[in-house]
């Protein structure tokens, strides 16, 4: 005997399990919490580079900059 035919053959149970389903299943749904504005955590990355000595132009230029242009993806020509 599959699932399926103690089903077919019992239309009133599965009627009444499909109406329990449904009665926990609206009931369950009222019970969850809503919050307006939930509390999410952002990922973020910190990076620090040290370069002694250098104006903030040239940190920017040498440093900053190339980690930037290789984490961009490369464009896919079509």
């Amino acid at each position: 005997m599959n699932i399926s035919e103690g089903f077919i053959r019992r239309p009133v149970m599965t009627i009444l399990v499909m109406a329990a389903f449904l009665i926990f299943g609206a009931l369950g749904y009222t019970k969850l919490p809503v919050s307006e504005l939930p509390a999410v955590d952002f990922p973020t990355i910190s990076v620090q580079a040290q370069l002694p000595g250098a104006s903030p132009d040239t940190v920017a230029t040498s440093v900053a900059s190339p980690p930037a242009v290789r984490a961009r993806p490369a464009s896919v020509a079509v």
